[in-house]
């Protein structure tokens, strides 16, 4: 393909938030679209202008102004409303000018304003909601939207008569990988990862390291721990395990996913979309602790789809003791077995194609329209 012929194709503007549960299924679908020829850019807000990494970071950025309301007090709802419609404004500009065929809004409050100027314009508009229980603000913009793309079955509060697409959640290629490789061997150690989403878990600090002086000791000899934690918990957690008999690397981030995910026998994490859609696609057996704050309880059924392949253990956050959990792990462990055909079975409820589900369903969208 010519540089001229490639120039000629559709330009689809993505919007997202600035967290990774927005973030990466933007990052793993605008790589697909640009493999196709498709034009690119990005319109999100003032944090995530250019801070971004890999295709998100490659294609044209526009920020827009943006505020939350949910959560936030009067007056700062008030200012965050203001913001919104002169992103709204913005967002209308950004559109008139750069006539894309196709607005793509995966949700957080930045992708607000362009999704809506989307609306305002009569533009193609398609949305992605990436959990199980829509969210209100994609209850109110599916209404105008042209599809609605999902990434679990049979999504709670889905409007009637809107057309939707199952299409997964577009996770990162190097993720979907993971998911085509073998169970790691038990034979020498067990390797339990901690995720704890974008917040941090601070329960997870606070109850795992309690569990783990639980096990015996030839779990102990055996177990090796990446524990995810908030930046200011670091030290802490690192002091909590000192004097244990187990392996532990502590960090708020970690930039090695892909191979995180590819030698763990274990996970204990949110049941975020992003991180339940990464966890199946990559195979691995969890035990997941819903955020019993999230929007309309979204995360307790995100983990109930995943524990219903037979895949997990859910354990509610007024459950999660260090007796429960270290019961559990110790059951785990006990029996590798168990966790390998946790590994099957969570591998047949990923979608490591959804990027490319997600992008033919986008072509034939804009496509049959033309």
């Amino acid at each position: 393909m010519t540089s001229a012929e490639k120039n000629k194709k559709p330009l689809i503007i993505l919007t997202a938030g600035g967290t990774g549960g927005h973030v990466y299924p933007a990052d793993a679908l605008a790589e697909e679209l640009e493999k196709r020829g498709f034009r690119l850019a990005l319109v999100t807000d003032s944090r995530g202008k250019n801070n971004y990494k890999g295709k998100l970071a490659e294609i044209p950025n526009y920020a827009v102004w943006a505020g939350g309301l949910v959560g936030k007090n009067k007056f700062t709802k008030i200012k965050n409303l203001c913001k919104t419609c002169f992103g709204i404004l913005q967002a209308c500009f950004i559109l008139v000018r750069l006539k894309p065929s196709c607005i793509i809004g995966f949700g957080g409050y930045a992708s607000f304003p362009c999704a809506m100027a989307a609306i305002l314009l009569g533009k193609d508009l398609v949305i992605h909601e990436q959990n199980s229980v829509m969210s209100r603000t994609n209850r109110f913009l599916s209404r105008y939207a042209s599809l609605v793309a999902q990434s679990f079955r049979n999504v709670k509060y889905t409007p009637e008569n809107v057309k939707t697409v199952l299409t997964g959640m577009p996770v990162r290629q190097s993720v979907a990988a993971v998911g085509k490789l073998p169970y790691p061997e038990t034979t020498g150690s067990y390797k339990l990862l901690v995720i704890g989403g974008s917040q941090g878990a601070k329960i997870f600090g606070e109850v795992i390291p309690q569990a783990v002086k639980l096990l015996n000791k030839d779990i102990l000899s055996r177990l090796e721990i990446h524990q995810q934690c908030r930046r200011d918990d670091v030290e802490m957690l690192r002091q909590t395990y000192n004097g244990l008999p187990v392996k532990t690397v502590i960090s708020h981030f970690f930039d090695n996913m892909p191979e995180l995910y590819a030698s763990s026998h274990l996970i204990i994490s949110r049941s975020g979309a992003s991180s339940v859609c990464e966890i199946a696609a990559a195979g691995i057996p969890s035990i997941l602790v819903p955020l019993p704050t999230a929007a309309d309880n979204h995360q307790n059924g995100n983990a109930r789809e995943l524990e219903n392949t037979g895949g997990s253990i859910v354990i509610q956050q007024t459950d999660f003791t260090p007796e429960k959990l270290g019961q559990t792990l110790t059951d785990l462990f006990s029996h590798p077995e168990t966790l390998k055909k946790m590994s099957e079975k969570t591998k047949k409820a990923g979608i490591t194609n959804a990027a490319e589900i997600f992008a033919d369903a986008v072509e034939k969208n804009i496509f049959h329209k033309k």
